[in-house]
């Protein structure tokens, strides 16, 4: 009997790769680079168009919250307030819309029935499609009138917390009041990620809960919201993304300002993208190029916000 080795038994030759998926392989790779290729572009674009205001710049770019780079002896800006305006916004979004988001995902997928889960689908992404500037006429023509007697229960019952402390202003243009018109723009976007992972938890988790005698919102508890929960964080940094970039809705309801703030119902505040919007037709000489570096520190903010959100949709399997 003779043996035969492995190494020496015919290999099964590999067949010619079809020309279609050499296309599509080559065509998917080249616009995953296009993409990376597009991002270091804008990033040195910014930059270069940046360097002249920074090297000019007689106070701190990043602590100082004076703007005043138009001064051709000594210009000074910085975008501390910025920074802090853009920042506290995304945080008054990201806290009022998630758990409504989380709620009308659970209430799509486990709770209404499959007709109205198909509008309610529908309708919450419609949300997405409205324009920015839709937002902001209805936050500035109609949201800040109406908030108005709220504010003034905040200061009545609340206002030995610091954030609701008053005076509160007059014409209702407050932080705030951007934080909600924010809040209702990332909503259908952290509804759609949490829908999607609520729908992939297993059959056989759910159906296990509920044959221990679980409740099915005890179900939901122990079997669907640990599954989600890095699907709903992932979605929600997504929506924080989409809060620090934006810009006409913010800029139409805040009034231009540049202090910092942590008073919501006064006064106050401002973001980069709104400031840039409203600065910009305006600016000249150092002052575009001032804005230009204010939109480098935008970009890089939202690209870690959005660059950690992939990251954790794609160690969901970890967290689980």
């Amino acid at each position: 009997m003779t043996t035969t080795d492995s190494s020496a038994t015919a290999r099964i030759p590999k067949g010619k790769r079809r020309l279609g998926d050499v296309v599509f392989a080559g065509s998917a790779r080249g616009a995953g680079i296009l993409i990376l290729l597009i991002l270091a572009g804008v990033a040195t674009f910014l930059l270069i168009q940046s360097v002249p205001s920074l090297m000019a710049n007689t106070g701190n770019f990043l602590t100082s919250t004076e703007w005043d780079p138009n001064t051709s002896e000594e210009p000074r800006f910085g975008v501390a307030a910025l920074i802090f305006g853009t920042v506290l916004a995304a945080l008054i979004a990201l806290v009022l819309a998630t758990p409504v988001a989380i709620g009308i995902a659970l209430f799509i997928v486990y709770y209404a029935p499959r007709r109205l889960a198909a509008v309610l689908g529908y309708v919450v992404d419609l949300l997405a499609a409205i324009p920015s500037v839709v937002y902001g006429l209805w936050g500035v023509v109609y949201l800040v009138g109406e908030l108005r007697p709220f504010y003034g229960m905040l200061e009545s019952y609340l206002g030995w917390i610091p954030l609701f402390a008053g005076p509160v202003s007059s014409t209702g243009r407050t932080m705030l009041s951007a934080g909600l018109v924010l809040a209702v723009m990332i909503l259908p976007i952290i509804t759609a990620m949490s829908r999607d992972v609520f729908q992939q938890v297993p059959q056989a988790n759910r159906e296990a809960a509920l044959a221990l005698g679980a409740t099915r919102w005890e179900m939901i508890r122990m079997a669907v919201l640990p599954f989600g929960r890095p699907g709903v964080i992932g979605g929600a940094m997504l929506g924080m993304g989409r809060a620090l970039g934006e810009t006409m809705a913010v800029a139409m309801i805040l009034s231009p300002s540049l202090v910092i703030s942590p008073f919501l119902l006064q006064s106050g505040n401002q973001t980069i993208a709104a400031h840039i919007a409203l600065e910009y037709p305006e600016a000249s000489g150092f002052g575009v190029s001032a804005l230009i570096a204010a939109g480098l520190v935008l970009f890089a903010i939202t690209l870690a916000v959005n660059m950690g959100a992939r990251f954790v949709v794609s160690r969901r399997k970890e967290f689980v």
